[in-house]
C-alpha cells in the first residue's frame, strides 16, 4: 500500500459508507438510482468527512454520527423548503436509510476493538498510541501512518501540552498524558509507545504505574533516536539491556548469507575470467616495464590495514600510505593497455581474489587509500563509519554516480550513500547492486578513466 494509504481509508470510510449506502438501499427499494439520490448521496459523503478518528471514545464517535445526521437533516429540510427537493424521493428508502447509516457506523465502532483482538491471530491490525508529541514521537508517528510498521494503525498522542505548542495536529491529541492508562484500558489499544525525553523519569514511572492495570503492550522509544543511526538495535549484556546506536549489519544470520553471496559468485565468475586475466597479465607486462599486478594498502574492516589487488595501469607504483595522487582523464601516468583497463574496469578483476580470501565483499563501500583515509575522516561526519563493513569492489556509491572525484563534494556524497547502504542492507540490495553495476559496464561508464 503507497505511503499513509491507510490513513486516507479511516478518514472516508464513513463518508463513503454514507453514500454508498443510501445508493444501495435506492437501487435495492426503487430498481434505479436519480439525479436527486446522487446529489443527496454526494452531500452526505461532505457532511461526513472526515471519519471520527480510531481511537476516539464510544461517546465522542455517537456524538459525531449524530450531529452529522443532524446535520444532514437539516440541508434536506432547507432544501425542500427552498425548491420541494424531497418530493421526488421515495421516503421509503430515506426512513430506513435514516435508522440503517448511524447504527451501522456507531455499531462498527463498538465491536472493532473486541473483533480485532479476536482476529489478532491472523495478522489483523493493533491500535498504537504514542504517548509524547516530541520529535522521536512525531517521527513513530508517522511511520506508522505510512505503514511503515505492518499491522500497526496511529490512534493519536498524549501530550500536556496544546496543538500549537506540540506541534501536533489538533485532531490527533486524544488528551494529557494522565489520562492515557484510562484511554488505553477502555478502548482497549494494543501498543503503547512511550517517547517522552529520557530526563522526564518520575513522569515516566508514573506513567507506567498507571499501565500495569492494562493488557497493552508498552515500549520505549529513547530520545536518542532522532540522531543518526547505523543499524540501531537493543540487546542484551549479562542481563542487561543496551542499546546499540552504530553497528555493523553484518551480524549472525545477515553475515552468513553476505559471505555466501560472495563465495557463491566468486566460485563461478574465477572459472570464467581466469582466461582474461591470464591474457591481460601477459599483455601489461609487454607493454610496460613493470609487474603485471599492483597492490596498495587501504583500510578494511573495523579500519585494519588490508593489501589491496589490481591490474597495473600505471607507470608508477605508489602505495597511497603518505601521498596519493588521484587519476585524471588524459592522465600521463597511465600506460596505454591501463587506458582500456581502466575504462572497462577490468583492472579490478584481481580483487576477486581479495572476496574470495575474506578481505573484500563484492559489495561495499570502495576502499581508499591510506592519505586519503587520513585527509578525509577529519573533515566527513561518519567518515570512519563505513569501515564497520568489509569494503567492496563495487557499492551503492558507484552505481548511483559517484565514482572517482577526490574533491570534498564528490568524497561527502560517496560517504553519503556508504552510510544509506549500512542502514539500509538487505542480501537483495547486494544482487540488485551488482546487476546495475554490470550493466554500467557494458553501456560504459563516463566516470572511469
Amino acid at each position: 500500500m503507497f505511503p499513509a494509504a491507510s490513513n486516507v481509508i479511516r478518514r472516508i470510510i464513513d463518508p463513503v459508507f454514507a453514500a454508498v449506502s443510501y445508493l444501495a438501499l435506492a437501487f435495492w427499494i426503487d430498481g434505479s438510482i436519480t439525479q436527486q439520490d446522487q446529489v443527496l448521496a454526494f452531500i452526505s459523503a461532505l457532511i461526513f468527512f472526515p471519519s471520527t478518528p480510531v481511537g476516539a471514545s464510544l461517546r465522542k464517535y455517537a456524538s459525531t454520527v449524530v450531529l452529522s445526521w443532524t446535520k444532514l437533516l437539516a440541508c434536506l429540510f432547507v432544501f425542500d423548503l427552498l425548491g420541494h427537493f424531497s418530493a421526488g424521493f421515495n421516503m421509503a428508502v430515506v426512513k430506513l436509510w435514516a435508522i440503517v447509516v448511524p447504527v451501522s457506523i456507531i455499531a462498527s465502532h463498538t465491536l472493532s476493538a473486541p473483533l480485532k483482538k479476536r482476529l489478532s491471530f491472523f495478522g489483523a491490525t493493533q491500535t498504537a498510541v504514542v504517548i509524547g508529541a516530541s520529535e522521536v514521537g512525531k517521527h513513530l508517528a508517522h511511520r506508522l501512518q505510512s505503514d511503515s510498521i505492518p499491522g500497526q494503525a496511529f490512534v493519536g498522542y498524549f501530550d500536556d501540552r496544546s496543538a500549537a505548542r506540540s506541534g501536533a495536529p489538533a485532531d490527533e491529541l486524544l488528551g494529557a498524558i494522565d489520562s492515557a492508562p484510562e484511554f488505553v484500558k477502555r478502548e482497549r489499544i494494543d501498543l503503547v509507545y512511550v517517547a517522552l525525553p529520557m530526563a522526564s523519569q518520575p513522569r515516566i514511572m508514573k506513567l507506567l504505574d498507571g499501565l500495569r492495570d492494562t493488557t497493552a503492550t508498552v515500549k520505549f522509544v529513547p530520545d536518542m533516536f532522532i540522531a543518526d543511526l547505523i543499524q540501531a538495535k537493543v540487546e542484551n549484556a549479562a542481563g542487561l539491556p543496551v542499546i546499540a546506536i552504530c553497528d555493523t549489519p553484518f551480524v549472525g544470520s545477515h553475515g552468513l548469507q553476505k559471505r555466501c553471496f560472495d563465495l557463491l559468485v566468486c566460485l563461478l565468475a574465477l572459472p570464467v575470467v581466469a582466461p582474461l586475466m591470464l591474457l591481460i597479465a601477459a599483455l601489461i607486462r609487454a607493454t610496460s616495464a613493470g609487474p603485471a599486478f599492483f597492490k596498495q594498502r587501504r583500510y578494511g574492516l573495523n579500519g585494519e590495514e588490508i593489501v589491496v589487488w589490481k591490474f597495473r595501469s600505471m607507470k608508477v607504483m605508489e602505495d597511497g600510505d603518505t601521498v596519493y595522487k588521484q587519476a585524471t582523464q588524459d592522465d600521463d601516468r597511465i600506460t596505454a593497455i591501463g587506458k582500456i583497463l581502466r575504462k572497462t574496469s577490468l583492472d579490478e578483476l584481481p580483487q576477486l581474489i581479495n572476496v574470495l580470501m575474506g578481505s573484500m565483499s563484492l559489495v561495499g563501500p570502495r576502499p581508499h587509500a591510506v592519505a586519503v583515509n587520513e585527509n578525509y575522516r577529519k573533515q566527513i561526519s561518519g567518515y570512519m563509519v563505513r569501515h564497520k563493513v568489509k569494503p567492496g569492489i563495487t557499492g551503492l556509491a558507484q552505481v548511483n554516480g559517484y565514482r572517482g572525484g577526490d574533491d570534498l563534494h564528490s568524497m561527502s556524497k560517496r560517504i553519503e550513500y556508504d552510510l544509506i547502504y549500512l542502514r539500509s542492507w538487505k542480501i537483495w540490495l547486494d544482487i540488485t547492486i551488482v546487476f546495475k553495476t554490470a550493466l554500467m559496464l557494458l553501456k560504459g561508464d563516463p566516470k572511469a578513466f
